[in-house]
């Protein structure tokens, strides 16, 4: 900056010198043609303009004056003794600018004693002879003011440089010390933050309200931090979860094996005393026992399965009309024996709906079944529907002794039972809801909840409708 600076400075004084000085001297060649034009209008008579122009420059030594014919020959010049002009034209086009321009912008040119190097200068017409339309060039800043110029100028230039030059670099560190300071103060911050983050402090953030990269990477600590966190606590309800899930399936397993072990060791023990009867009594509560066990374990497959996103629906077109029937009949015998009815109501007009027919007899067979359980004798189990343009409603009520308020976000965990009792009182293994909603999710819907204590309860989800191309 201090290099820039100094030239910028060093280029912009002369260039300013320079068009003060032609704006100074901007009438001097007209003057001094008028002066001149009687002595050279019949001849080019040297020596009747040397005097005149001998004393102009005593007065202005800063001038080298050239006598010009209209091609830019140099006819005559008038300058220091003992000096050589090197070149024998001037260009006559910054003349020709500073003729028509008048009082313009800096106009410099030719310098006949250092070819390449343009100088400010003042000109004028001028008729020299009977019978040449010349110009009067005079050069303002001779070779002799040069080296006067030079000499100065050199010590005034160099300590305004020097000066400038150390004025900028110590603003510059100033600033630089400022803006360093700064920055590493918010990088310090950061760091500190950072470090409780490390430590385990995961609620730690970073705020910076600045709108730079370092504000930027600020925000995107945050959003990471965000996903940790969030990821952590999955990972803390996960494993509570897990727990939960040995526990409750080690108390289910353990149920069905210590009833099936104590009825073969007693079958063992005494089979010699046991009648035919008995004999068959601790058989069937066996296989009853082995029945339950091997439920459990095919619920417990089916959920990890779909927990692991390893069943993929089988999406097809089907009445649900018909499948609903066919759950119904299935299940008919279970619902004789707890003495309860199942009604449907389903129009015949109803589009196809479209997904996998075994995930959804899955979903109906687990909440007709859940309704049969908790319905009491003589109550019915309605099945209905409804059609929004889009897909359909379906809706599985019952009238049993509902559920509470508190229980109803929790009846989708599993191994939940809202009668509280581990010991399977109504025969549910408490996975058959958990099932339901995880087919439902897997079919891009939900399996929804309402019911209120001593009212029934009604579940339900929705199907889209098969679309013909």
């Amino acid at each position: 900056m201090g290099a820039v600076q100094s030239y910028l400075t060093v280029n912009s004084w002369k260039a300013y010198y320079n068009e003060a000085d032609q704006r100074l001297n901007l009438r001097l060649a007209r003057d001094m043609a008028r002066e001149l034009e009687p002595s050279v209008r019949d001849s080019l008579d040297l020596k009747a303009v040397e005097h005149a122009i001998h004393y102009i420059m005593i007065l202005n030594p800063k001038i080298e004056i050239y006598l010009l014919d209209d091609q830019g020959k140099i006819l005559a010049f008038f300058a220091e003794p003992d000096k050589k002009v090197k070149s024998t034209h001037v260009a006559l086009t910054p003349v020709n600018a500073f003729l028509s321009e008048g009082d313009q912008r800096l106009i410099v040119g030719d310098d006949p004693r250092n070819p390449g190097v343009k100088k400010p200068f003042s000109a004028a017409p001028l008729h020299i002879g009977p019978d040449t339309d010349g110009y009067l060039y005079v050069i303002i800043g001779s070779e002799q003011y040069d080296k006067a110029l030079s000499s100065t100028r050199e010590n005034y230039v160099y300590q305004t440089v020097v000066k400038s030059l150390v004025i900028t670099v110590v603003l510059t560190a100033i600033i630089g010390l400022v803006l360093f300071g700064l920055l590493t103060g918010r990088l310090r911050s950061m760091s500190s933050v950072l470090s409780r983050f490390e430590k385990g402090d995961y609620r730690a953030r970073l705020e910076d309200n600045h709108k730079d990269e370092i504000a930027r990477v600020a925000q995107t600590f945050n959003r990471m931090a965000e996903t940790i966190e969030a990821n952590i606590e999955e990972l803390k309800k996960t494993d509570t979860l897990r727990r939960e899930l040995i526990a409750n399936v080690s108390h289910d397993l353990r149920s069905p094996l210590a009833s099936i072990r104590g009825y073969l060791e007693t079958l063992q023990i005494k089979k010699d005393q046991l009648s035919e009867e008995e004999k068959q009594n601790y058989l069937n509560i066996i296989l009853e026992s082995s029945h339950s066990l091997e439920k459990l374990v095919s619920e417990l497959f089916e959920l990890s399965k779909l927990d692991a996103n390893q069943i993929v629906p089988q999406m097809e077109p089907f009445l649900l009309k018909d499948l609903v029937y066919e759950v119904k009949m299935k299940l008919q015998p279970r619902a004789e024996k707890a003495e309860v009815n199942i009604e449907i109501n389903i129009p015949d007009s109803l589009p196809q709906v479209y997904a996998d027919v075994a995930l959804i007899e899955r979903v109906l067979t687990n909440l007709l079944e859940n309704a049969i359980r908790y319905s009491p004798r003589g109550s019915t189990v309605t099945i209905d529907t409804d059609f929004d343009g889009e897909g359909l409603r379906v809706r599985v009520k019952d009238t049993g002794p509902g559920i509470e308020a508190g229980k109803l976000p929790y009846i989708f965990d599993r191994f939940y039972r809202v009668e509280g009792s581990r010991s399977g009182k109504t025969g549910g293994t408490g996975l058959g809801l958990a099932i339901a909603k995880k087919i439902m999710e897997v079919h891009k819907s939900a399996l929804l909840v309402a019911s209120e204590k001593g009212k029934g309860s009604t579940f339900s989800f929705r199907l889209n409708t098969f679309k013909t191309a």
